[in-house]
């Protein structure tokens, strides 16, 4: 039972670290009033150009760049829609999702299931022995980098200017607005923050995790991470326990494989996803009730809205 939950522990921070990273771009955006469904398809451009980019001989933290780079290209894509030209939040974030599946499909394709070596876990560089070794193989900057991002993320929302003229946007556009606020700049500055962000959890999962790429490896956790902001409430410090319980989920199904346990593989596979439906009716019942949820989500702002 000990081996089972070590190696289980283990390879938690794999799982969750990814569904951490894009919930937190996600509660970005979202608290500065724009509603974004396209955290799949930038995972997926994010995975593949990570990938890719080391592939073609580049060092694997260039490759998370390149993979941070090109989520926040379709990002500005998105953000210009949304914000700029003023189009429907849910459409827009759904032709994200195609866009990003389809082009990841199409280019990455010579790079198929073409290992490489990636981001060394702290264990492998170490060398440490037994329990700890395993403990610290799936850790690495980035996985501690998230944990710190939870608590700047706390911070500046709470305690900053940024984060208070940010979540103005997000409750009020018009007050903002009259205030001085740029209200599209800083909707544009949050879309693009939650690229970068969906970006690093995408290359992650490739130059990370993996070390490999193959089309579909996102595999709905885009999906995952809209419904753990919802059970964070729109509050970082929550969204890292969602990440937890989320990602600890999905991990079970490899650790009961791996002991041979005479468990319904798929039945398993399916449960984040029925987490996932279980946090979207629980929220529809509980409301707005103790929730961080912005006044205007998902709502165009028209400068004809002031007060």
């Amino acid at each position: 039972m000990s081996g089972f939950l070590i190696g289980w522990l283990a390879i938690l921070p794999s799982y969750a670290t990814p569904l951490l990273l894009a919930s937190l771009g996600l509660i970005l955006c979202e608290r500065a009033g724009v509603l974004n469904l396209g955290p799949e398809g930038l995972m997926a451009v994010g995975a593949m150009t990570g990938a890719a980019t080391v592939l073609l001989g580049a060092d694997p933290w260039v490759g998370l760049a390149a993979g941070i780079g090109a989520a926040m290209a379709l990002s500005l894509v998105f953000g210009l829609a949304v914000v700029v030209f003023r189009a429907d939040q849910t459409l827009a974030g759904l032709a994200v999702v195609a866009i990003g599946l389809g082009v990841t499909g199409a280019i990455g394709r010579p790079f198929v299931q073409q290992t490489f070596d990636g981001i060394a876990g702290f264990g492998t560089a170490a060398g440490a022995a037994g329990t700890a070794e395993r403990l610290l193989a799936h850790l690495n900057p980035v996985v501690c980098g998230a944990l710190l991002l939870v608590m700047a993320l706390w911070w500046g929302l709470t305690r900053s200017r940024l984060g208070l003229r940010l979540r103005a946007v997000g409750e009020d556009p018009a007050t903002a607005d009259v205030a001085g606020v740029d209200v599209q700049a800083v909707q544009l500055a949050a879309v693009l923050a939650c690229g970068a962000l969906c970006g690093l959890a995408g290359a992650y999962l490739s130059v990370a995790a993996s070390h490999v790429w193959v089309e579909g490896m996102v595999a709905g956790r885009g999906w995952i991470a809209v419904a753990l902001v919802i059970f964070a409430r729109w509050e970082p410090r929550r969204a890292l326990l969602g990440a937890v319980i989320f990602g600890g989920a999905d991990a079970l199904v490899p650790r009961l494989q791996a002991i041979g346990a005479d468990v319904p593989t798929y039945l398993m596979m399916m449960l984040p996803y029925l987490l996932t439906l279980a946090v979207l009716v629980g929220a529809s019942l509980v409301g707005r009730a103790g929730s961080a949820e912005p006044e205007r989500l998902g709502r165009v702002y028209l400068r004809q809205d002031k007060h």
